[in-house]
């Protein structure tokens, strides 16, 4: 094999692009464009893309990845970060790529996490044009069940869905195990009864009572019960925060407050940070225990974002302009521009980092590394002093500074000066010496860049996840794709 007698070629020149926002831009190869969209898209629609073209940007990509990476992104996607319904999305639209492959059964089955999951891919499919469900998707789902107990069989029923768990059972014909076996057998004859649930509970105490005194007192014990024998799960808990502290029972909200900061329960649920930031932006500060639950939320928030490395000498950026005003997601009242500020936040924090926001201009801000996340979250979007266009050309005329690292939390929609601000970046680096790694935080997912992939890593999601990937990037650019295609299938 020859060693040093090659040909020479030239590095290939990054692909420009226009963004979304008629800017000047890079384009991410086809791995990290799905990589980013599964893991920041909810199906929802933004300032610069509606819903349905996520699911065609989706599909086009399709065709430009392996079929397998892409079955992989998918669990990865739902399995690490949360993300339900970009993945049903894909395992939906892989049914035609998978067919006849070694992997599609395993994949049906492991994109499985809860039984309505299965649902939701079927009524994908079927409103997609399809028919009768793909052999390997049947085989998959089949064996899916197995993961699921008579509980979780009752709870995820359908019933008031098109396609209902027992039409699952009748389409896939699952073999019943100890733990399902008189489950699927009730399912099949009528009679499961959703006994266990939270809401059953709830709702029978309401029925039983005969008066309002009567009632307060039945839920209160229905609550009792349920937090002292676990049985709430960690987002019903966190979506029932208020309800509970109208209970007006301090025993209750101090067992509400340390399962919030239960960090296996936080690990088992997949929780992202900015579903707890809702819901601390939810609670009123006026009563004794919404201030005791802000404050378990706020440790909570913490705990979900634990692995933060430690960045010496880091500049962290937020983009505050018009576009990051929408909200993260359809049913959540959390801005992209205060999920930024929450994140940017949490490593200044953890960095002594310095921190830039950036509209039409950039200004330095200046904190108290006691402030809270939260708070400085949520006046992040209300004291903006930048404007709301996007340069991030002003970024590097202001940093004044030799930085070894500059995070970026946005959504890359830069458009003043419709020109990329690799120009600018240059003459930051001339001017202070500086040669740094660029983590570009793509918040909304639009999948382009605003610097080429050389030293700049476009990373995705809201997960504590996305800030482990920093520990190893500076190392191995290709960590996310690494970390996608480590998937067993």
């Amino acid at each position: 094999m020859s060693l040093f007698n090659k040909l020479l070629r030239k590095a290939k020149a990054p692909q420009k692009t226009i963004n979304r926002a008629g800017g000047e831009a890079f384009v991410q190869s086809p791995k990290m464009q799905l990589a980013s969209l599964l893991l920041t898209s909810f199906a929802q629609n933004q300032t610069y893309r509606k819903a349905e073209d996520a699911f065609k940007e989706l599909s086009v990509l399709l065709t430009k990845v392996d079929p397998k990476f892409a079955a992989q992104a998918a669990i990865f996607a739902r399995n690490e970060y949360g993300m339900r319904s970009i993945t049903h999305v894909l395992a939906g639209e892989l049914a035609a790529y998978a067919s006849g492959t070694d992997w599609a059964k395993e994949f049906y089955r492991q994109i499985v996490r809860r039984p309505d999951d299965m649902l939701e891919i079927a009524a994908y499919y079927k409103a997609k044009g399809g028919t009768n469900l793909p052999n390997a998707m049947k085989k998959g789902f089949a064996q899916a069940f197995d993961k699921f107990n008579g509980y979780q069989i009752a709870k995820y029923r359908g019933e008031n869905k098109a396609i209902k768990l027992i039409d699952m059972v009748n389409m896939v014909h699952p073999q019943p195990t100890q733990a399902n076996a008189k489950a699927l057998q009730e399912l099949v004859d009528g009679t499961l009864k959703n006994t266990e649930t939270w809401e059953t509970m709830l709702t029978e105490a309401g029925q039983n009572a005969s008066n309002e005194i009567e009632k307060q007192k039945l839920k209160l014990r229905a609550w009792a019960e349920l937090l002292r024998e676990g049985k709430l799960g960690y987002f019903a808990l966190v979506r029932n925060l208020r309800n509970i502290s109208e209970l007006n029972d301090s025993k209750l909200v101090n067992i509400a407050c340390r399962q919030l900061v239960d960090e296996n329960r936080i690990k088992k649920s997949l929780v992202l940070p900015f579903r707890l930031i809702v819901a601390w932006k939810q609670l009123a500060s006026s009563d004794r225990h919404s201030r005791k639950m802000r404050s378990a939320l706020e440790d909570a928030i913490d705990i979900a974002c634990n692995n933060v490395p430690y960045l010496e000498n880091t500049l962290v950026v937020i983009d505050n302009s018009g576009s990051m005003h929408q909200k993260v997601s359809n049913s959540q009242h959390m801005l992209c521009n205060e999920m930024g500020a929450a994140f940017a936040m949490i490593l200044a924090k953890k960095c002594n980092a310095d921190i830039i926001e950036f509209g039409n201009t950039a200004r330095y801000i200046n904190y108290n590394l006691r402030d809270s996340v939260m708070d400085f979250a949520s006046k992040f979007e209300k004291n903006n002093k930048v404007g709301h266009g996007t340069d991030f050309h002003s970024i590097f005329k202001r940093a004044n500074k030799a930085y070894d690292r500059i995070v970026i939390f946005s959504d890359m929609q830069g458009w003043i000066g419709h020109t990329n601000p690799t120009t600018a970046l240059n003459t930051y680096k001339a001017k202070t010496g500086a040669n740094p790694f660029i983590y570009s935080f793509d918040l909304a997912g639009y999948g382009s860049l605003q610097f080429p992939e050389n030293k700049v890593f476009g990373l995705a999601g809201f997960s504590e996840k996305a800030f482990d990937l920093m520990s190893v990037l500076e190392t191995d650019r290709n960590a996310l794709v690494n970390k996608i295609e480590a998937v067993e299938l």
